[in-house]
């Protein structure tokens, strides 16, 4: 009995211990198999890290490298700058910056007969440029001025040290609008008035924000200050006032151009009636050759039937008709 029931204990252990084996060898299988999968999606994760990581190297290498030339630009830039300001800070060199900035500018607007350049007035003045205006206006004169000095002072220093340089600045603007003044307006030969060209638009900005009695004591003087925009504005108006005067003056040659043009008229419709005339007393001879060749043709139809009258004897009142009716076949 013992016997019997350990052989079926053991059978049993056999079975569980086999049944146990597959199932260990399963687990193994599907683990290795899960395993792989993960290690590939690992490795491909890695893949796709590696390759975003390399191309965002690449990118900042390009954008580190477009900094650098960027840096080289600002590099150059600032040492226009530098090169500008130290050609703004000598008188002379301001002087011959504004004059070329007022050449460029009357040039790209004026035609070329109506301004000059360097222009010396009778008092022996030489002006920047001379705009030539039509009467009443006539000559106008532009000269430029660049107070940049104590402009650039009322912005650095002390207090005390920028209300002198302002205070300064409106002294040099005064003195700027008498030059012009006395020295550009001069009477029967240039205009009533004159311009001063400021270079720069901040200086003229500041010059109308905060100087106001400065540009009124200006009008008084009847100059005129200007910047480079408002003077494209002043040269554009003076450019169409030279446009109108020259429509005006076509109008004549126009009108002259229209009676030559209306006495050729006339001429040509006096022609044309007497051609009209000739024409239809062209046709009416025509009709009347056309009735004489009608006439012609029915003479010769009569010579041709033998119906042609017989003259009649002399002296004898009796006329005789040759008649000869010509019958079918004869």
């Amino acid at each position: 009995m013992l016997s019997d029931l350990h052989d079926g204990l053991t059978k049993q252990g056999d079975r569980l211990g086999g049944q146990l084996n597959d199932l260990r060898e399963a687990i193994a299988v599907k683990l290795d198999a899960r395993l792989d999968q993960i290690s590939n999606r690992v490795s491909e994760r890695l893949d796709e890290g590696f390759k975003k990581t390399s191309e965002t190297f690449v990118s900042v290498m390009q954008r580190l490298a477009t900094i650098d030339e960027a840096q080289k630009k600002i590099d150059s830039l600032t040492g226009s700058v530098v090169s500008l300001q130290e050609l703004l800070g000598d008188k002379k060199s301001r002087g011959a910056f504004g004059e070329v900035q007022l050449e460029a500018l009357v040039r790209n607007v004026m035609p070329p007969n109506a301004f000059e350049m360097q222009y010396t007035l009778s008092n022996g003045a030489r002006v920047d440029c001379v705009l030539r205006l039509p009467d009443p206006t006539g000559l106008v004169c532009v000269d430029s001025k660049f107070p940049l000095e104590n402009y650039n002072r009322m912005f650095e220093g002390s207090d005390a040290e920028r209300a002198l340089a302002q205070k300064q600045f409106r002294v040099d603007l005064r003195k700027h609008v008498d030059a012009i003044a006395s020295k550009y307006i001069i009477d029967n030969e240039t205009s009533d008035g004159a311009v001063m060209f400021v270079p720069a638009e901040a200086v003229f900005a500041e010059i109308h924000a905060y100087h106001a009695e400065v540009v009124d004591y200006a009008q008084t003087k009847r100059v005129w200050i200007v910047s480079p925009t408002t003077l494209m504005a002043v040269l554009n108006t003076a450019r169409a006032v030279l446009k109108d005067v020259e429509t005006r003056k076509q109008i004549h040659v126009i009108k002259d151009a229209l009676g030559r043009l209306g006495a050729d008229f006339r001429r040509f419709d006096e022609r044309m009636k007497k051609l009209a005339d000739h024409i239809r007393q062209a046709h009416q001879d025509a009709e009347d050759v056309q009735t004489s060749s009608r006439k012609i043709s029915q003479q010769f139809q009569k010579i041709e039937a033998a119906e042609l009258e017989a003259p009649a004897p002399a002296g004898s009142g009796n006329v005789v008709r040759l008649a000869e009716e010509r019958k079918p076949g004869a």
